[in-house]
């Protein structure tokens, strides 16, 4: 859009419908934790089928998002976003009336495939649909938008589960995206407006399959290893992973060499500070994974919470999250750098380490209200590095490599989140005997949690340490710099939240 051309009358249709669709999307990966343990229930679902249902969606989304991204950007991003969205939608209902476990895992990663076309678009349609001087009033709506869904989700997964509507159990969490779909898809056909990037790159279709196939042969014998017992096969499949990245990296290469457009800008990874930050993103994810699955099976199942008291008891985290995360942006890091995300990576240690404590003191007979200081502690520290962190590593990046930088951080926190709840099996599983009696349950899960809890606090420190590699201060401004230029870059995904 040219600055002499009007503004389109329509833009502020297009942008409650685009908002609502990364309202809906958000949601959707914060409200299916909390139903875990009703879902495990009533479909009679292994801890492993547990886990796919959750990282499933992880890998497929982290799998598609850059490509979701150039397709809008070749096809038009209207076009990708009503795709993205009716899929969605479609998979929401197939998760909803899903009759088995197995149905359902499929179902999630069908619906994490259809995020990764929807979400990419809603900035770049934003940036295409907005003037210049509109786009900061909008940008700020989209962040209380995040904030929003970061705290209403597992609330409102608590309460669709807790109030059985018609009979349907858990099955609410995913039924209630089909009015909001179906009215998304409607709406959007009349009042968003189609936009391409005058110059997309082509698609890199064997630099997916490759990076989804790696990851597979490491992830699924992560999550089946432990109910298998290990099996040889699992051994060899997460050795030869590395066999598959080794020729994703040179297959890249040779993209790159051929036509310019790889999956995976490789020169970007000379920039020490990005590539520390991508090792930073990938960490952070697998921390991330590791502890809101294993948060949930020890309220729930451990101790025996509901799921509306399990969601009440995260509250003080999804505030705490909000608060520091405006501040850090706003007032810390421009003046402190990279010491906050550190800070943050220490704080969320040491709320940890409380919360370990805790559980240890107090075991069975632990209360909702001892939580909330650890959780306050570790949603600070979260605050402290979610918000500013993919700024902080794009800082040091050329501005043409914005975009192609911003979409694999985000790639990366969601293979990093996938990650982690594979390991969730040799972490919190692998601690859990066999055969328990039910009245052994209980004070089983409590210990799990806790060695859980001590393997995220040593990723953290990791964390921590990584940082030191990430730039002192964030340049603003200067010739090169690369703060996130929306003209290329994919929408920002935000992070896993209970």
């Amino acid at each position: 859009m040219t600055s002499t051309a009007p503004p389109d009358r329509r833009r502020w249709f297009a942008l409650a419908i685009v908002m609502t669709a990364a309202f809906m999307d958000l949601v959707d990966v914060t409200i299916v934790n909390i139903a875990i343990p009703s879902i495990r229930q009533d479909l009679g679902a292994t801890f492993g089928a547990i886990q796919w249902i959750t990282a499933g969606y992880a890998l497929a989304f982290a799998a598609g998002l850059i490509t979701g991204g150039r397709l809008g950007d070749i096809y038009g991003r209207k076009r990708l976003f009503l795709i993205g969205i009716g899929g969605f939608t479609l998979a929401s209902a197939l998760c909803g009336f899903a009759g088995n476990a197995d149905i359902l895992v499929a179902s999630r990663i069908l619906q994490g495939a259809m995020a990764a076309l929807m979400v990419p678009q809603v900035l770049s349609i934003v940036h295409a649909t907005f003037p210049a001087h509109e786009r900061g009033k909008v940008f700020g709506l989209f962040g209380a938008i995040i904030g929003l869904g970061a705290v209403s989700g597992p609330m409102l997964g608590a309460l669709l589960t807790e109030w059985n509507l018609f009979g349907l159990e858990w099955r609410p969490i995913f039924l209630i995206n089909l009015p909001v779909g179906i009215a998304g898809l409607i709406l959007g056909i009349r009042f968003i407006s189609e936009s391409k990037a005058p110059k997309a790159l082509r698609l890199d279709l064997v630099g997916v399959a490759l990076a989804t196939l790696g990851l597979l042969m490491l992830i699924y014998p992560l999550i089946r290893g432990e109910e298998l017992d290990w099996p040889l096969w699992g051994h060899l499949s997460m050795i030869g992973s590395l066999a598959v990245f080794a020729v994703f990296i040179a297959y890249e290469r040779y993209k790159t060499r051929k036509d310019g457009s790889p999956l995976v800008e490789l020169s970007l990874f000379k920039v020490k500070s990005f590539a520390a930050g991508i090792a930073v993103q990938l960490t952070f994810g697998v921390a991330l994974g590791i502890f809101f699955l294993v948060w949930t099976l020890y309220m729930q199942i451990g101790l025996g919470w509901s799921a509306l008291r399990a969601g009440t008891t995260g509250i003080p985290f999804s505030i705490a999250v909000s608060l520091a995360a405006g501040i850090s942006v706003q007032k810390l890091v421009p003046r402190f750098g990279r010491k906050v995300l550190q800070a943050g990576a220490l704080t969320m240690a040491a709320g940890l380490l409380l919360y370990i404590w805790e559980a240890d003191r107090y075991g069975m007979a632990i209360h909702s209200w001892q939580m909330a200081l650890p959780l306050v502690v570790m949603g600070l520290g979260m605050g402290l590095i979610v918000a500013p962190l993919t700024d902080v590593v794009l800082s040091e990046v050329p501005r043409q490599h914005a975009g192609s930088a911003s979409g694999l951080i985000n790639t990366m926190g969601q293979m990093g989140n996938a990650l982690g709840l594979g390991l969730v099996s040799v972490v919190f599983f692998g601690v859990i005997d066999d055969g328990l009696a039910p009245t052994a349950v209980g004070l089983a899960f409590v210990d799990a949690f806790k060695n859980a809890l001590w393997w995220t606090t040593a990723v953290l420190v990791a964390i921590f340490c990584l940082m030191f590699a990430l730039p002192a201060r964030p340049r603003v401004g200067a010739e090169g710099d690369a703060v996130a230029d929306l003209d290329t870059a994919p929408a920002k995904e935000p992070v896993l939240t209970p």
